[in-house]
């Protein structure tokens, strides 16, 4: 790891993601579209990018690194919108009753799942939850992740939620190159505690959690479980409104387990996002088409619990832009590698992989409102780059499952290389 105030990326086979502002988000056939240049430069001063342009036109000496980036492509680091990366133990034993036949939804029913997770981690200490959490990061950092958004929901108490949280604060001071978001999750699951009493958990929630951690800045956003066996509309709306009363925009999970009315109670509180979106219909489709709220779906889920995959084709094709994101956690997602997910997009939603970068890019950093920071390549967006290995196209990133082609990642002035995993 390096941190040269100027870096010189010369020879470039083809900067991909170039965008102008006002940023916008990608729509529909506009998603299958990344503006490029062949035989690039690009130039890094003081962690932003203040030049990029055919190589005719580079001028450049005088730098603190040059970076030979013949036959390799140039494109913007991963945002990755949804992770739960602060957690305390893995669930691997979980991973074999599925095996078993057992459903995600049986599992938590019996008290597996998010309350398997909140048991552990409400035991866990400061230090090792911040431990295991920066390891994870790391690991992000490496296969091309430069923007991530994570959030709390296995503490499901007072105190072991603001713990998470002050968990990721932490990350964020150590990490600064890394852009890192906060979204409260308290609405995870209902403790075994609140069994029969959810009302008494959700007060706890609105009256006591949220006021403290809006006078902390803990949290950019407030999130929800909604969906059968976890929140209900009605509670997720009176949640979300509280929240909004302290300043923490929406955010929602909705619709992975069933039509839970979850997308319309989270256009209807100005959800940033609404998350999942595996079970969904024309009706669901037709609101966000209707709406600014972004549909971020997780295809790592589907993956890994054998459950439907979000049609991303069919809501492209009627002209939404939608967003991905790994979901990176123990039960349902235990990978944060983008270039997985990038494979998964292609081959199981039919994603070009145009559209599948688009989604992990500028759509995925309108999902966390930082488009006009992160997500494309333009002058005055900060340098969170990923630099390939010599490969012939862009679809090789998705063909090469299982065998990244990254090289490393830029952030700002750092230079991490895939080799250091």
């Amino acid at each position: 790891m390096s941190h040269p105030k100027t870096i010189l990326i010369h020879s470039v086979r083809k900067i991909c993601g170039i965008d102008h502002p006002p940023y916008p988000l990608r729509l529909g056939k506009a998603m299958s579209f990344l503006q490029s240049i062949d035989d690039a430069y690009l130039l890094i001063e003081n962690g932003t990018i203040t030049d990029f342009g055919p190589m005719s036109n580079c001028a450049y000496e005088n730098v603190d690194l040059h970076i030979n980036a013949q036959d390799r492509f140039l494109l913007p680091a991963w945002v990755d919108s949804h992770t739960h990366i602060v957690f305390a133990k893995t669930r691997e034993a979980e991973f074999v009753d599925r095996i078993k036949g057992l459903s995600y939804a049986e599992i938590a029913a019996n008290g597996g799942g998010i309350l398997n997770s909140a048991r552990v981690l409400q035991e866990t200490s400061f230090e090792d939850l911040y431990a295991s959490a920066e390891q994870r990061l790391l690991e992000v950092q490496r296969k091309g992740t430069g923007t991530i958004e994570i959030k709390s929901g296995y503490g499901l108490s007072f105190d072991a939620e603001i713990k998470m949280l002050q968990v990721i604060k932490q990350l964020k001071r150590s990490h600064p190159a890394m852009n890192i978001h906060a979204t409260f999750l308290g609405a995870h699951a209902i403790p075994l505690k609140y069994k029969e009493n959810r009302q008494e958990y959700i007060r706890i929630i609105t009256d006591e959690m949220l006021p403290y951690i809006a006078d902390n800045q803990l949290a950019n956003y407030c999130d929800v479980f909604c969906d059968e066996g976890f929140y209900t509309v009605k509670e997720t709306d009176l949640i979300l409104k509280k929240a909004a009363s302290y300043g923490l925009k929406a955010k929602i999970h909705a619709n992975e387990l069933a039509v839970s009315g979850g997308v319309q109670v989270g256009i209807a509180n100005s959800a940033i996002s609404v998350d999942h979106l595996e079970e969904i219909t024309e009706v669901e489709i037709d609101a966000l088409k209707n709406s600014h709220t972004i549909p971020t779906l997780l295809p790592g889920t589907s993956f890994f619990l054998n459950i439907p995959y979000a049609p991303a084709r069919k809501m492209i094709d009627s002209g939404l832009g939608i967003a991905l994101a790994t979901d990176y956690n123990p039960g349902s997602t235990p990978s944060g590698d983008m270039s997985f997910l990038l494979s998964l997009a292609c081959l199981k939603m039919r994603l070009l992989p145009e559209e599948a970068i688009n989604a992990v890019t500028i759509n995925a950093a309108h999902a966390l409102e930082s488009q006009d920071l992160v997500g494309s390549i333009a002058i005055g967006k900060e340098a969170k780059l990923v630099l390939t290995k010599p490969i012939d196209s862009l679809a090789r990133i998705p063909y090469s499952y299982g065998s990244s082609v990254i090289d490393f990642t830029i952030l700002n002035d750092q230079i991490i290389k895939a080799s250091d995993m």
